[in-house]
């Protein structure tokens, strides 16, 4: 288990680094770090200064290492559009991402769980088609398009629901949360239903196949013919045993939600990670992308060898062929 452990890991910390070099050639060669960080009235020696302060002016090996090495330490430098720490502006974002993530994926397992047993219990059923083509229309919609058709339904003609901001929010140390506000939860509805369309989608089909499988089972058939309950059977015995597959992608769908989450943070003005890196990216604030995608894809390799280890000590013949594969 120490031998698997150590091979995760050292992965773990290969990607990170690859994706490192990558924040850090888009950093170090996309524009003139100089050019953006000065106003029209710096004189030449300004520049040189100010390049000479930066170490913009030693090696790639060097500036790579300095680089990583700040980024271990969560310093990613200045934004060049705010003039702000970059970790202070992801600090300040990323409760507002984490709380939209956080309730659509509570969205996704309260829907998609019981659509799921309802479409493979209740296959010829006409809310069991329903669910499924409700499931096609999830899976071939954008999500930019939900958020659209969400606005002009909940916010515009039925004047229900804010279509755009966080709301009253409340601070909590370095913590803002809307969930402790009425404004704040209203906010969070229309764009946590966005983001979760997808993701119910995956869940549903998943625990109906899940279940078709476990249904056919001959513990199945045992407890039916102990004169079991249907509804306890479907529910309890077979339902338990289809929620290892649905945790684990739940868990590896997280760093998916966040990463993404900036489409629907754009449609509905969320002031969240997203809408943070959509405006960098419109005014080419190279420390803010390089932050956000050294973090959106250490969320992503976390929660990998997470799953990766966590089924491992689950299921010992993984370390075995893992062993066997570097033999």
């Amino acid at each position: 288990m120490i031998a698997f452990l150590l091979k995760r890991t050292a992965n773990a910390v290969f990607v990170m680094l690859a994706v490192a070099l990558l924040a850090f050639v888009i950093f170090r060669f996309f524009g003139d770090p100089v050019e953006m960080m000065v106003n029209e009235q710096a004189t030449l020696q300004d520049r040189i200064e100010l390049r000479e302060r930066l170490g913009l002016n030693d090696g790639f090996v060097t500036q790579y290492t300095r680089f990583v090495t700040n980024a271990v330490q969560g310093d990613f430098g200045i934004s060049y559009r705010n003039q702000q720490d970059v970790m202070v502006l992801i600090k300040e974002r990323f409760p507002a991402t984490f709380e939209l993530v956080l309730v659509a994926t509570v969205i996704s397992l309260v829907i998609g769980i019981p659509a799921g047993v309802i479409t493979a219990v209740y296959r010829d059923s006409r809310l069991a088609n329903m669910l499924q083509l409700g499931s096609i229309v999830g899976v071939s919609l954008p999500s930019f398009v939900v958020g659209i058709l969400l606005i002009l339904a909940f916010s515009v003609s039925l004047g229900w629901l804010p279509a755009f901001g966080r709301g009253e929010t409340v601070d909590i140390g370095w913590w803002s949360t809307g969930l402790l506000t009425p404004s704040g939860r209203a906010a969070l509805i229309l764009p946590a239903i966005s983001l979760s369309t997808f993701q119910v989608t995956l869940v549903m089909r998943l625990v109906r196949a899940e279940m078709l499988e476990t249904l056919r089972a001959d513990y199945i058939k045992f407890a039916r013919a102990r004169g079991v309950p249907s509804r306890r059977v479907q529910w309890r015995h077979a339902l338990r045993n289809c929620l290892m597959p649905v945790i684990t992608l739940t868990g590896m769908q997280i760093g998916n939600l966040i990463a993404f989450a900036l489409v629907t943070e754009t449609v509905f003005q969320w002031p969240g990670m997203g809408m943070l890196f959509i405006q960098a990216v419109t005014f080419v604030d190279l420390p803010v992308m390089a932050a956000y995608l050294l973090i959106v894809s250490f969320i992503f390799v976390a929660l990998n060898t997470l799953v990766d280890i966590t089924y491992a000590w689950v299921d010992p013949r993984l370390r075995d062929d893992t062993a066997h594969g570097d033999g």
